[in-house]
């Protein structure tokens, strides 16, 4: 029909809706409805897993941040852990709360776009038209492994001999940024230009700081550094498995 939904590349017209407002999922699912959109709703988060994992084609989550037994951050971290395809399936987070952290987080875990409460159906359909246009994931990147360090690259999850280590967004993108080079020396000024965008001052250590809390998060001894050297007067480098020993002075 005309000003039906159009997901480009995409076969099935449906969405999985997280939410246990039963009000707004009946009104969501009847509006969509009529432009082309089937919608299956789940009112918790093991019951949205569940709708995952059962094969259904879904072609966007929209996800409440609060839920009964969870939080939708939480939830949106864990979809983009489970694979392909399901990891890569596009998210809309909505939310009651008026709190910027909330969009900036839910951003960082994965969500491809956030809506505030109340929003108009109108406004959703414009926005699942929207992110649907987006070119879709094609494939994982492989996760790089380093030694006894494997660093999932898409879930953004960090290993270390199996046991997983808890690193924030920026320490993630620090030791990213080492990992993918290791073996050579990283300057203060580019990781700092990497992990802030903007260039080190001479004066300013705080890249150091940031250093001693990666190192901490990985249980890595400064005086005998397994994973991150210190090249003195130049820079920080990952070690690559196997390789000579000090490099530090």
């Amino acid at each position: 029909m005309e000003g039906s939904f159009d997901p480009m590349s995409y076969q099935a017209h449906r969405i999985l809706l997280v939410d246990d407002d039963r009000r707004l999922a009946g009104m969501l699912a009847t509006y969509l409805h009529q432009h082309g959109v089937q919608v299956d709703a789940a009112e918790t988060c093991e019951a949205a897993l569940q709708r995952l994992k059962s094969g259904a084609p879904y072609v966007v989550i929209v996800l409440d941040l609060m839920l009964p037994d969870g939080d939708g951050l939480d939830l949106c971290r864990r979809i983009r852990t489970l694979g392909q395809p399901l990891s890569a399936i596009p998210i809309v987070m909505l939310t009651a709360k008026g709190d910027p952290l909330d969009r900036v987080i839910g951003l960082e875990l994965g969500a491809d776009d956030y809506m505030p409460k109340p929003f108009e159906p109108r406004e959703l359909l414009a926005r699942l038209r929207a992110v649907l246009r987006r070119p879709p994931l094609v494939s994982e990147r492989p996760a790089l492994i380093l030694g006894d360090v494997r660093l999932d690259r898409d879930a953004r999850r960090v290993a270390i001999r199996g046991a997983e280590v808890d690193l924030t967004s920026r320490q993630f993108e620090l030791l990213m940024t080492l990992a993918e080079a290791a073996g050579r020396v990283l300057s203060r000024e580019h990781l700092m230009d990497v992990i802030c965008g903007e260039a080190l001052d001479a004066s300013d250590r705080s890249i150091d700081v940031q250093i001693g809390r990666l190192r901490a998060a990985l249980g890595d001894d400064p005086r005998k550094p397994r994973y991150i050297a210190t090249v003195r007067g130049v820079g920080y480098c990952f070690r690559r498995p196997g390789a000579i020993e000090s490099i530090d002075g």
